[in-house]
């Protein structure tokens, strides 16, 4: 097998060093290429007359993708893991000694390593190709950069800039890049070896120009105070950021070497921390559910082609059908939006205008991609359209005799060859489908509010739903930018399930400890995104008292609702909605309501728990029915679980998930 690394030479005296993994589609740092690149770097050593050297990949859309990440999780420890950052510092150091100059000719995604390589050089040269993104984000995986990106990039752009750029994780398009100052120049991508060429034979004879640091240089009391930001943030649950702040501190305005020997040895001691693990591990299940494994699911059968899904109807226009609607419309679909109230679809038409405005001011979509979502939906109070539709979703009220009717009706309207989904949170599929002729094409499509920000859609499959309807299904899913999970009908599927339970006990604590923050912050404190009590509100304390009674129907002996939220809603406390519920609301801002607690009844009682009692309380409930969805076959593995509840829910990535944690914990 050909070297993933090689050297040319051409006829203007340039050294090429080129990437080009022939494992793969992307060029990654692992064991083999680093050894190809120091033996490359010898051949070098070796050579005369090289007036430039240029890194360069030949990989279509990647310069180089970074480290191999599964090896992170193979380092065995701190003093494993220090070496491992020293051997590509040492690496890295060859490339900036060279006695001639470096260009790094970066088209594609230069990423964590990727771009630590392209720090060593002397000077960076961007193609302008949407594919070209760059950074280190080394933090979302709860590391920090470890072959030069802490001790290199300050010098580069300054302590501030620097700082700002790791702890925000992300890859910038090539202009933004430039912009920040983590190139110096671009070139448009068509030609670019060429450009790249070019640049390198002018900077071999004119010299790298003089660059100034950026301006807004930290002091200590700046870093301090951003340690203090940082710790509030993470609640102190997250050690790669304070490492970084660490690094920064100790090194700058010493010798780079000082600087390296600092970053590895934080990047050896955050790397093997639990949190790291965790979130690399989440990592690895997001890659693994890019394509569902829908073949599980359906053992002795194989995948059939079949048509795209070009035309959706959605039926009914409130938040959640609206929100569907938009994102369709956003990625070229033609979309027909049904509600039996025209002021329903007015309101609808505004919900979906200031979505497609909000994605053009966040930069997701164009003026001009807004207009054209907006004329591809179509409103209408009839069922005019429908039978034209590939896929229909239905959004109306969370009532299973409704819903059960209206496929009924659809049933009768649309041909054989259309998909029939439910978008409900909670009722079986099989029984929302019972009286609908050719069931195999019946499936539950599970969307999260808000559909714009929430990226999971729960695919659930009827005991009577076809192979081709799942995988037609799968195959949308990934074409509308959603993952999905897939499980078995039954009532909650995943995610409503085991958050209800959750949710459940957490408003059940409440009514004999009434003290929301303790609540709140309790689960705050074990990393969620939001405390229960807060998630209540957001859902609405209705919605959430409705699903409640209904679960306990299927859950009967096991789930009891909390009065105390039907008591709320009896008060018109639905939650944020109605500006109050276990918090009032003025515009962003909430105060615990003091009042709900006589409303509801809430009284203390006995001993109040302490944080850690009321973390065990809610998180042995949610583990139980993880558990309980493994034994029934609602899932495959428990990696379903633990996807589903990082993607649904915001469970804490560096937990790894709620069964890896459980696990972890010797709860599971």
């Amino acid at each position: 097998m050909a070297a993933p690394i090689t050297l040319d030479h051409d006829p203007h005296g340039l050294a090429w060093i080129v990437f080009d993994d022939p494992a793969g589609k992307a060029n990654i740092l692992n064991s083999a290429t680093l050894a190809a690149l120091e033996n490359v770097l010898d051949a070098l050593a070796a050579r005369q007359g090289v007036r430039a050297v240029v890194l360069w990949s030949a990989k279509e859309r990647i310069f180089i993708a970074g480290a191999d990440i599964a090896a992170l999780a193979e380092l065995p420890d701190a003093t494993a893991a220090e070496a491992f950052a020293r051997r590509g510092q040492a690496l890295f150091q060859r490339i900036a000694d060279l006695p001639v100059i470096v260009i790094a000719a970066i088209h594609g995604a230069a990423a964590g390593g990727g771009y630590e390589v392209a720090l060593a050089a002397h000077y960076r040269l961007a193609s302008e190709s949407p594919a070209t993104v760059i950074g280190l984000p080394e933090v979302s995986l709860g590391t920090i950069p470890g072959w030069g990106g802490c001790a290199r990039l300050p010098r580069l752009i300054g302590v501030s800039a620097a700082v700002e750029h790791i702890l925000a994780a992300r890859l910038l398009p090539a202009e933004q890049a430039k912009a920040v100052g983590l190139v110096d120049e671009l070139a448009p991508a068509e030609g670019f070896r060429d450009a790249a060429r070019a640049v390198a034979l002018r900077l071999a004879e004119n010299g790298v120009p003089a660059r100034a640091l950026a301006p807004g240089e930290m002091g200590t009391e700046a870093i301090d105070s951003r340690r203090a930001r940082v710790l509030e943030r993470t609640r102190g649950l997250q050690p790669a950021p304070v490492a970084l702040l660490d690094v920064i501190a100790r090194s700058f305005g010493g010798s780079l070497e000082n600087a390296l020997v600092e970053e590895a040895r934080q990047f050896g001691r955050v790397t093997v921390t639990p949190e790291c693990c965790g979130l690399v591990r989440t990592f690895f299940l997001k890659e693994a559910f890019k394509k569902p494994a829908v073949g599980a699911w359906f053992p002795g059968t194989r995948a059939e082609a079949h048509a795209p899904v070009a035309r959706v109807g959605v039926i009914g226009a409130g938040v959640m059908g609206s929100g569907i609607a938009q994102w369709l419309a956003a990625r070229g679909l033609a979309v027909v939006l049904k509600d039996v109230d025209e002021p329903v679809l007015g309101h609808a038409r505004e919900i979906i205008a200031n979505l497609f405005d909000e994605a053009v001011r966040r930069g997701k979509t164009s003026a001009a991609e807004a207009e054209a979502g907006i004329a591809a939906i179509c409103t209408t109070t009839e069922w005019d359209g429908l039978a034209e539709c590939d896929l229909i979703i239905e959004a109306i009220i969370e009532d299973l005799a409704a819903k059960q009717a209206l496929f009924r009706k659809l049933a009768s309207l649309v041909p054989p060859s259309t998909i029939l989904a439910s978008n409900t949170s909670a009722l079986p599929i099989d029984e929302i489908g019972a009286d609908v002729p050719r069931p195999e094409r019946v499936v539950g499509i599970h969307f999260f509010n808000p559909v714009s920000r929430m990226p999971l859609v729960e695919v659930i499959l009827g005991p009577r739903t076809a192979r081709a309807t799942a995988d037609r299904v799968a195959a949308w899913t990934r074409a509308i930018g959603k993952s999905a999970v897939f499980c078995r009908s039954s009532p909650g599927f995943i995610v409503t399930r085991i958050l209800f339970f959750y949710l459940n006990e957490a408003v059940r604590v409440w009514s004999t400890q009434p003290d929301t923050r303790a609540i709140d912050e309790a689960m705050l404190d074990f990393g969620m995104p939001m405390g229960p009590l807060r998630l209540i509100d957001e859902v609405g304390i209705d919605v959430t008292a409705s699903i409640m009674e209904g679960m306990s129907g299927y859950y009967a002996g096991r789930f009891t609702p909390a009065t105390a939220a039907a008591k709320l809603v009896a008060a018109s406390l639905k939650g944020r909605k109605s500006g109050a519920g276990f918090y009032t609301y003025s515009g962003r801002r909430e105060v615990v309501n003091d009042e709900a607690a006589a409303i509801a009844g809430a009284a203390p009682s006995g001993e109040p728990l302490t944080a850690a009692q009321i973390r065990e309380r809610l998180l042995d409930l949610m583990v139980r029915e993880a558990h309980g969805c493994l034994e029934e076959g609602v899932v495959k593995s428990a990696d379903d679980i633990d996807f589903a509840m990082l993607l649904g829910t915001g469970f804490p990535a560096f937990r790894g998930g709620l069964t890896h944690w459980a696990k972890a914990a010797g709860k599971l």
